[in-house]
């Protein structure tokens, strides 16, 4: 049966979360029974992430990536370490306490909300005789349930395979054994560890080979929209942010979504039709978050290298969660890596999307309209209820063109498809026809537009474009 999180419910002083309420609908993938252990660290160092939120928030999290894939959790947990040991990580005592507690809650897996060391996971299974997953075992396994197109899966196995073989370190015996040497002195051979090792490097090997072909794909394919013509405008966010929805209200698509952790996965463009009639290129992304697996990030660079492409970054933020804030510095974080400075970038503009006001009552909600009106920059949204959609696509609107140049120029009578993709992506004041055909326009183009219809159109953009002080350079 699932979990009814909204009644979930504090028991005692050592954190403990139980379910306090049960859907009634019976879900029969809900069987793995499953503990959620989150260790808070009160002395000891802390990632930037950690220090933005509080163990209570890292704790929902943790049970929310569980849920993702449907997981049965019967506790969830925060566990005060004191002093982190590095055999187990846990002390001796709650190692035996836990030990005692899974065998007669008969539980099948582990999540500990950290990253455990691979000789920390091995001595944790042993004692405690289940499965146990750390927070980036937890996360690939649902980017491995998630992935629907070859690309996210070649992305998501790649990861995987990077993971496990770090994990490679005796964990069974029959890593231990030798195998007979070959070639003419013999000797001891290798270690079954060794084989094993260098078998998942040739997997790995042959899946970036994999993957770069899919990155040269993707580039032809940037290639083709730099020249046609369209913006890209990117949406990003830290995950159930709400971007699938709005990318769905915006273009009227079915991408999934749902109330999930990482219910995106595979990255999907659709052209959208601007109010004033100027035509965009919408992507949808994988959502962030906080402390997203190294292995993650590598494999789908080419995937994520889409939103370096992008004229204008959406940020969709949850406008109703606690931790909005620092959820937006965990995706400013990824965006940093990948190479996008928000704060210093001059090619992408980068706005914020505050969502979810649906969520927030009256006043709230209208304290926030006006905190983004003296930004001067952002929308505040509802992309379930489509509150403030409208306003959102006239301000991509204004901020295409912005930066609008007026050009005069004169067109011969076989340069009709240059006049038709003028009226479809500049603002065409004026145009008229003389007796023999020629076409005079007045048309207003953002430097962007007016770079792409130099690549379209070079010998009209050189014989008419170079003729004006205005003109693009």
């Amino acid at each position: 049966m699932t979990v009814d999180r909204s009644t979930t419910k504090q028991n005692g002083h050592d954190g403990t979360v139980k379910p306090g309420g049960v859907d009634l609908q019976v879900e029969p993938e809900l069987t793995t029974r499953t503990y959620v252990l989150m260790p808070w660290n009160k002395r000891g160092k802390k990632g930037a992430s950690e220090h933005r939120r509080t163990p209570e928030a890292r704790l929902e999290e943790a049970i929310g990536l569980a849920a993702a894939i449907h997981l049965d959790i019967v506790t969830a947990e925060i566990v005060t370490l004191h002093t982190p040991r590095p055999a187990t990580l846990f002390g001796s005592g709650k190692v035996e306490e836990f030990a005692d507690r899974l065998k007669h809650d008969e539980i099948e897996l582990v999540i500990v909300d950290g990253q455990l060391t691979p000789g920390q996971q091995r001595n944790l299974e042993r004692a405690w005789k289940t499965k146990v997953l750390d927070r980036t075992g937890l996360i690939l396994e649902i980017f491995g349930e998630r992935a629907r197109t070859r690309e996210g899966r070649l992305q998501v196995e790649l990861a995987h395979l990077s993971y496990q073989k770090s994990r490679l370190v005796r964990s069974w015996t029959h890593l231990e054994r030798q195998r007979g040497g070959v070639g003419f002195l013999g000797g001891p051979g290798e270690t079954q560890i060794e084989s094993d090792r260098r078998a998942l490097q040739e997997k790995i090997n042959r899946l970036e080979k994999d993957i770069a072909k899919v990155k040269r794909t993707r580039e032809l394919h940037r290639k083709t929209r730099r020249a046609t013509p369209y913006p890209v405008v990117a949406l990003v966010g830290y995950t159930n942010a709400g971007k699938s929805t709005l990318f769905n209200r915006i273009t009227k698509a079915d991408v999934f979504a749902e109330n999930l952790l990482f219910a995106t996965l595979d990255p999907t463009m659709r052209a959208v039709t601007l109010p004033s009639g100027r035509k965009i290129i919408l992507s949808d992304t994988v959502g962030f978050i906080s402390d997203l697996p190294t292995h993650l990030v590598a494999s789908f660079r080419a995937t994520l290298e889409e939103v370096l492409e992008a004229e204008i970054v959406l940020h969709v933020r949850d406008a109703a969660h606690d931790e909005t804030d620092a959820q937006k510095e965990d995706v400013i974080d990824v965006l940093k890596t990948l190479g996008l400075d928000v704060e210093s970038e001059k090619d992408t503009q980068f706005i914020e999307v505050l969502n979810k006001a649906d969520l927030l009552d009256a006043e709230a909600a209208e304290a926030l309209v006006e905190q983004v009106k003296l930004k001067e920059t952002g929308r505040v949204i509802s992309a379930l209820t489509g509150k403030g959609i409208e306003g959102l696509l006239n301000y991509l609107d204004e901020l295409l063109s912005a930066n609008s140049r007026t050009f005069n120029l004169t067109l011969e009578p076989r340069d009709s498809q240059a006049r038709a993709w003028l009226h479809s992506h500049g603002d065409v004041s004026s145009d008229v026809v003389d007796d023999e055909g020629k076409m005079s326009l007045e048309v207003s183009m953002t430097a962007a537009d007016a770079g792409r219809f130099e690549k379209l159109y070079p010998d009209i953009f050189q014989t008419t474009f170079a003729n004006y002080a205005g003109a693009p350079q």
